[in-house]
């Protein structure tokens, strides 16, 4: 019988997701042998490459126990995307309560390294379209108008204020929209998939930034000798207007952006007219209003530090736009479905 190693493991929560999973291949492209993998259920394939799977929730005090044991290393990707206002109790639970459980065992386990999945939308989100870092104060007044980004907000203080001992290091990582391939529940490429339907009605006068999940699993895998403790680092490859991403998602795919542009008062006005409408019939709205009310702001940022410190570096942005229209054809759409 093989002898099992006795190497402390690199416990990944939320490793089957998008981000994990390419942060999983990762490192075992890189040859690590040591992988803990914590969710619901891990596929075949990391199993069969080594993998140690194990089933169970941040949520749950006695699997966060035992997950956490004999660990050298945690990172914390597990989590919800929603913009839906009724989902704010499940992103509190998972994000906040699920993470102090997750630092309380860490620290009774005395585990050394802590990489902590946040995003750029705790930092980087502005009315007039500023070029902001991780030195500018957080926009907690813009931030907190949705259920999603105040959890995680919430979340970083959770964690921060765990780990402020010595020989403790967190490192929290704060990556935009996440494109590419490989998003099989659609958390952060929808917005792709809504634009190849011709869900948006019009274009929003607002901007973004969105970055290849590789690109951003490889800064994370750095993180864990590179990251310094208690920083922050933001990870995005390119800053457009609304208007820019869809010009350039209707060169790639050949579906028309919507000509119709409409000032901001307009946008949300007629978007909350709309929602109650379909709420008066007991009838889902098309779009969250929360949605809407981003795509007027500009989530602008620069990623100096990031390419610095963890040596971040990013693809052509048209390649992982490309990659992500091929993805959802593939996978979800087919042939001339629209």
């Amino acid at each position: 019988m093989a002898k099992k190693s006795s190497k402390k493991k690199i416990l990944i929560t939320g490793g089957t997701g998008f981000l994990g999973t390419h942060l999983v291949k990762r490192f075992l492209d890189a040859g690590e042998k040591n992988l803990r993998v914590m969710a619901s259920s891990v596929p075949e394939w990391m199993t069969d490459a080594g993998v140690e799977p194990f089933a169970g929730s941040v949520t749950d005090g006695k699997d966060v126990a035992a997950a956490t044991k004999h660990c050298e290393a945690i990172y914390h990707l597990a989590g919800k995307v929603s913009f839906a206002y009724d989902g704010a109790a499940q992103m509190n639970k998972i994000h906040v309560e699920g993470t102090r459980l997750l630092c309380e065992a860490a620290k009774e386990h005395k585990v050394k390294n802590f990489i902590l999945a946040s995003s750029s939308g705790t930092s980087a989100i502005t009315e007039d379209g500023a070029v902001t870092d991780e030195s500018y104060p957080q926009p907690v007044e813009i931030l907190t108008k949705w259920a999603y980004y105040a959890s995680k907000y919430y979340q970083e203080k959770t964690a921060l204020r765990a780990f402020q001992g010595k020989g403790e290091r967190l490192v929290i990582l704060n990556p935009s929209l996440l494109l590419g391939e490989g998003d099989e529940r659609l958390s952060s490429t929808k917005i792709v998939l809504d634009f190849m339907a011709k869900k948006f009605p019009y274009t929003p006068a607002g901007g973004m930034n969105f970055v290849d999940a590789g690109d951003a699993a490889a800064a994370f895998m750095n993180a864990l000798d590179k990251g310094r403790h208690q920083e922050r680092y933001l990870l995005g490859a390119v800053n457009w207007t609304v208007a820019e991403f869809f010009g350039r998602l209707e060169r790639l795919s050949g579906v028309s952006a919507p000509m119709l542009k409409v000032p901001k008062s307009v946008a949300l006005a007629g978007s909350n007219f709309i929602s109650s409408l379909f709420s008066t019939f007991n009838k889902p709205a098309p779009f969250e209003v929360s949605e809407v009310e981003m795509g007027e702001y500009f989530w602008y940022f620069d990623s100096s530090k990031s390419e610095t410190e963890l040596n971040f570096t990013t693809r052509e942005p048209m390649e992982t736009l490309h990659d992500t229209i091929k993805y959802l054809r593939e996978n979800f759409l087919g042939e001339g479905v629209f």
